[in-house]
């Protein structure tokens, strides 16, 4: 291929792409109740104009940032070795720096009785650090099993499952074991983890990513409001939201996930 040709299909294929942006940006976010801080400030926010937000649950929104159908996601930071390009956007993200409540393992049995265990389709970052922490961290080796609609009902005997989000919250009032992952990620590496960032499949417009940023932390700083309006009777959700999740990248939440990133590539 000529130089000049070869200029010419990069040079279209920067027009293309440009083009692609010459629109509201798409973003998808998670639908559970740890992303309502988040949440909170960017439907209140002067950029909600400039995008189309949708919602569902952590895989669903993975699979949209993969197949190009969304720009940027708060997704499962699983996802990141099959991109073929990255870039996450803005501070905040789904963390946690010890129990994080809302990703757990439940059973009926100590860890190291469980022959089987399900696991949450929902999503992905959660179920590749089950499977680590159950190898590394409990040294058991249970047989491992997707989920489908309805698994809650297979917590019985020695079958355990990965339960995520809202629906763990109320399964921790069921099971006689709750295994936290959040916890047992922090006892086997001593750092922090990190489930879920905003994460783009191209780069974005830097203005927009900056009043994006200040959109996110409205909620995050401002708890109080978002707590208005909201009702669990399974937990506590101000405890949630300040002893339980961790909302803003630092040092060690970038150590922790570089560490997963490594273990699930390896």
């Amino acid at each position: 291929m000529s130089d000049r040709l070869r200029l010419l299909r990069l040079t279209f294929a920067a027009k293309i792409k440009l083009k692609a942006l010459d629109r509201k940006i798409r973003v998808g976010a998670v639908s559970y109740l740890n992303t309502k801080p988040l949440l909170y400030g960017i439907e209140r926010s002067p950029v909600l104009k400039d995008m189309t937000l949708i919602t569902d649950h952590p895989a669903r929104v993975a699979d949209l940032l993969l197949k190009d159908e969304i720009d940027v996601g708060l997704v499962p930071v699983a996802i990141i070795p099959q991109m073929k390009e990255y870039y996450i956007n803005t501070r905040y993200v789904i963390g946690c720096d010890g129990p994080v409540a809302s990703v757990c393992l439940f059973s009926e049995v100590p860890v190291e009785s469980l022959q089987t265990v399900v696991m949450d389709y929902q999503s992905r970052t959660s179920v590749a650090l089950a499977r680590i922490l159950l190898r590394e961290y409990w040294q058991v080796n249970p047989a491992h099993q997707d989920a489908d609609t309805g698994f809650l009902e297979k917590i019985k005997g020695t079958t355990g499952a990965v339960v995520i989000g809202d629906r763990a919250l109320k399964q921790r009032t069921i099971s006689t074991y709750v295994y936290d992952l959040g916890e047992a990620w922090k006892n086997l590496t001593g750092l922090p983890f990190v489930f879920a960032a905003w994460i783009s499949n191209k780069k974005l417009d830097p203005g927009w990513v900056t009043e994006f940023e200040k959109a996110n932390g409205d909620g995050v700083h401002h708890l109080d409001r978002v707590l208005e309006g909201l009702n669990n009777d399974f937990f506590n959700l101000k405890a949630y939201y300040t002893r339980y999740l961790s909302y803003e990248m630092n040092a060690e939440k970038e150590k922790g996930l570089q560490v997963f990133l490594e273990k699930i590539s390896s």
